[in-house]
This record gives structure tokens, C-alpha cells and sequence, in this order.
């Protein structure tokens, strides 16, 4: 069957606007938000319905077409891309982007998975309710996408991943079948928790086609403190000292380097007033829906016990809502300063909190080894582990060459120092098409069959999401 006719038949499901193929458009849609890899479609459709998401895998099924199901296209791991074979077609949720239900009492909103995050936070805002997820990208990344990828971001040390925040979901399986569990319930003990099935499954047992998430209180109260590390300050203890006596009201910690920093304040337009440690810097912020805490004089006994203990050397507490957005500015334009400055090698490292420091000064020895000229950024959530630890390209070097030489080298040597920690190579951006060798080298026999048997229930044929993450079984040998 040809191609034209491959799409023809989609054609007929969906109404105007539903099926993208003209090649000029398709091509925002098949290369990684990276830059990295550009793959190859029939054509993307964008279904409006759960229903026409139903009919379109029933018919890629009928006819052996591989489904990508793609959100906002902003996976670091290539995980929305199709390969270059040209028989995967790509399915958008960019016009499933409905806020089906906010309900204030059960504290749960009700979406399409096609919805972008800052949407769904801003319509819980109204209701006086705050989800909690957030993330660089939640002006354009989508709920079915953060659920694909178990979606970590600013405030896990509090909220927890999207995981804790998943309470129901609907679902379209590899032959079309929908599973419809779009309830409110904390509690539901009713057998196999088969949301969580797709969560961090990246679009390879099916399409999330809605979601039900968990709110909560909407912060009204906050106290932002910009901390300077003192060299070989704890972070783990200081991290321990602020959750213990801020009664775990602390809702993010975010560890950026003097380099990451620098890097931010180059893309900036206003030049930010504050400035790093000599051992980096701490973004901490406490928050509460309660008018009666004072939050500012807990974060200030805090803070005068960790400059008495030498572990700050400074500390600025925002004394209005403008200084602390240009405090947050800083930490999250580090990646256009990156990207600005010639881009970067990305490293989604994940360490227990005890050996976060431990990783910190193996790592800058093995790069220093490996080449005494590199420079690095380092920031990240370091109140739940995560570093983003990543190496800078040098200026007038090509960045995919120099990305495919550290990958090969010197990023294998810090995967297996996080390993060695108890850690992972991944800790929010998931696996995707670039990081399943590294699941193949890293992962547990057991644990990676188990994954296997899995994609093999929900999706034997392998028609979703080929070539990410896993195979299924008697397809071990496919490309």
C-alpha cells in the first residue's frame, strides 16, 4: 500500500484540520527538541478525541503502522521523535487540550492529556488551588507527556514526581481499547494500579488520552533565600537542617555553580544583583497556605544556624515578590544560557541525598582527567538528588561531533560513578530512543525483563513507540 493511501485512510477518520502532510509543516514535528535526530513520517495526525484516538490505532494496527504519540515534543531523550523508516506515523494531543473538570472539594482537576501544563496550573490557580508540578517547559510540554516520563521539576522535594500526583487516567491501548479510570480516589484497592503502568512508559504501551491530577493549597505565603555556599559546604546537611526545622514546608532547593550562574546572567537583560558562593549557590524557598506562619522569620533562624555551622558564607532573604522572580530568573535561564553560549552535553544524574557531595567531587575529578580543558555547568534539584550535570561545547566545535565524543567517553564514566553511588542516569528526562543503551548497560536483568513482559502484554506487535525504551519479547533483534 502506498503511501498517499496509508494517509487517505486516516483522512477519513478525522475532520479538518486532523492530519498533517505537507513536509514544510511535518518537520517541526519529527526532529527531538535537541536537535539531535531527525526522523521520518507518514503523517501526523491530530485526533480531537479519545474516540478518534481509538479509530486511529485501531487502523494502524489493522495495517502494521507504528504510532509515536507526541505531546509537546520536548523529550531530551528523543522520545517523541519517529525513527527513519518513514512506517511510524505520529499522533499530536495538540488539539486534546481540554480542562474537563476543576473540583475544589476532592482537590483534583480533570484534563486532556494533550493539555499544556501551565494551562492546567493557571486553572487550578483560579480555583484557589495549586498543582504542584512544575517545569522549565510547562509553557508548552503537555499532561500526557509529563505522565509518559514521569515528569520530576521544581518542587519534588515537597510534591513528589508526577507519579504522586496521578489519581486517575483514560488510555488508549495498542488495539484500541480504552481504559477509562478517570476517578478522584486517594484510595482505590481494587487490584492491579494500572495507571501507573504508563507512567514513565514514554508512549510504549499505549496513548494517555486524559488524566486526573492531585492539588493542593495554594501557596499565599513565601520565603525565598538565596544561600552562598561556603566551599565544601554539605549539601546534604544543610538540605536535612532546613527540611527539620522548617517543619517540611521547604518546596524547593536548587544547587546552581558560579559557571551555571554566569552563564544564566549572560542571557539576561537585567543584570541579577545577587551572586555565587565559593562553593556555589542554594535557591531555597519555603511556602504555605496558611495566613498565621511566619515564614520569613523560620527561614532566618534557619538560615543563622547553617552561617553559624560555616556552611553559608552569605544569605539574602526576598523582601518582595520582585526579588524573588529575579532570584528565580536566574535558575531557570541557566539553559538558555547554555544553549546560548555554543549548548551543552546533558547529564540527568540522579545520587542518593547522602552522596550527592560524593558524586560531586569523583565526577570533577574524572573530567579533569579526561580533559583538564572542559567546562561544566552544574545545577539541579538537589533537594531530591538530581543534578543536572552537564559539559559545555566549546566555542567553533561542532555540537553534535563533541556531543557523540563525551557520550562515548567520559559520560560512561560518570554514569558509572553514579551507579556506583546507588544513583541513575536518569533521573526526570526518561530513556527515550538516545538512552536505551544506557538502560541496556545500567539496568537490572530482572527488572529489565519484567519491563519487557510488560510492553509484551499491553503491546506485542510492537506498533507503539517503536525502538524507544524496550522491546517486547521475539523482537530482540529488531533495529
Amino acid at each position: 500500500m502506498s503511501q498517499s493511501v496509508h494517509v487517505h485512510a486516516f483522512c477519513d477518520l478525522l475532520d479538518v484540520g486532523g492530519v498533517i502532510d505537507d513536509p514544510e509543516r511535518i518537520a517541526t514535528y519529527t526532529t527531538d527538541q535537541r536537535q539531535l535526530f531527525t526522523g521520518s513520517t507518514l503523517a501526523v495526525l491530530r485526533p480531537a478525541t479519545t474516540k478518534q484516538v481509538a479509530d486511529i490505532v485501531r487502523l494502524a494496527a489493522q495495517q502494521g503502522i507504528g504510532i509515536v504519540p507526541q505531546g509537546g515534543n520536548t523529550s531530551y531523550c528523543g522520545g517523541a521523535t519517529p525513527d527513519a523508516s518513514g512506517r511510524q506515523i505520529i499522533v499530536s494531543l495538540e488539539r486534546m487540550d481540554r480542562i474537563r473538570e476543576v473540583d475544589p472539594l476532592s482537590m483534583s482537576i480533570s484534563v486532556d492529556a494533550g493539555a499544556i501544563l501551565k494551562n492546567v496550573q493557571d486553572a487550578a490557580a483560579i480555583a484557589g488551588l495549586l498543582l504542584p508540578l512544575s517545569l522549565g517547559a510547562e509553557g508548552s510540554c503537555r499532561i500526557g507527556g509529563n505522565i509518559g516520563t514521569n515528569a520530576g521539576g521544581l518542587s519534588v522535594v515537597r510534591y513528589g514526581m508526577t507519579r504522586d500526583l496521578l489519581l486517575g487516567i483514560e488510555a488508549v491501548l495498542s488495539d484500541g481499547t480504552v481504559v477509562s479510570d478517570m476517578r478522584k480516589l486517594r484510595k482505590n484497592n481494587t487490584g492491579y494500579d494500572i495507571k501507573q503502568c504508563f507512567v514513565g512508559s514514554e508512549g510504549t504501551l499505549g496513548i494517555v488520552t486524559g488524566a486526573v491530577l492531585r492539588l493542593a493549597p495554594l501557596p499565599i505565603r513565601r520565603a525565598t533565600a538565596w544561600l552562598k555556599l561556603a566551599t565544601g559546604a554539605p549539601l546534604a546537611e544543610l538540605l536535612a537542617l532546613v527540611r527539620r526545622e522548617s517543619a517540611d514546608l521547604l518546596t524547593t532547593f536548587e544547587f546552581m555553580t558560579a559557571r551555571s550562574i554566569a552563564l544564566a546572567s549572560e542571557a539576561m537583560t537585567n543584570l541579577p544583583s545577587v551572586r555565587a558562593g565559593t562553593g556555589g549557590t542554594v535557591l531555597a524557598e519555603l511556602t504555605s497556605s496558611s495566613r498565621h506562619l511566619d515564614l520569613d522569620g523560620l527561614m532566618e533562624a534557619v538560615l543563622a544556624e547553617a552561617i553559624e555551622s560555616g556552611w553559608i558564607e552569605d544569605a539574602f532573604l526576598a523582601q518582595s515578590e520582585s526579588q524573588r522572580t529575579a532570584m528565580w530568573e536566574v535558575r531557570e535561564t541557566i539553559p538558555e544560557g547554555e544553549k546560548r553560549r555554543s549548548g551543552s552535553v546533558k547529564h540527568d544524574i540522579s545520587v542518593p541525598l547522602s552522596a550527592i557531595q560524593r558524586f560531586l567531587d569523583l565526577a570533577g575529578s574524572q573530567v579533569r582527567s579526561y580533559d583538564a580543558d572542559l567546562e561544566l555547568s552544574v545545577y539541579g534539584h538537589v533537594g531530591d538528588g538530581n543534578l543536572h550535570y552537564n559539559v559545555l561545547v566549546p566555542p567553533d566545535v561542532d555540537r553534535i561531533e563533541f556531543t557523540n565524543r563525551i557520550e562515548s567517553g567520559l559520560s560512561l564514566q560518570l554514569y558509572d560513578t553514579a551507579a556506583a553511588l546507588g544513583g541513575t542516569f536518569s533521573a526526570e528526562h526518561g530513556v527515550g530512543r538516545f538512552k536505551k543503551h544506557l538502560l541496556e548497560r545500567y539496568g537490572d536483568a530482572g527488572r529489565i525483563a519484567a519491563m519487557r513482559r510488560i510492553k509484551t502484554a499491553f503491546d506485542p506487535a510492537d506498533i507503539m513507540n517503536a525502538g524507544a525504551m524496550v522491546r517486547p519479547l521475539g523482537k530482540e533483534s529488531a533495529s
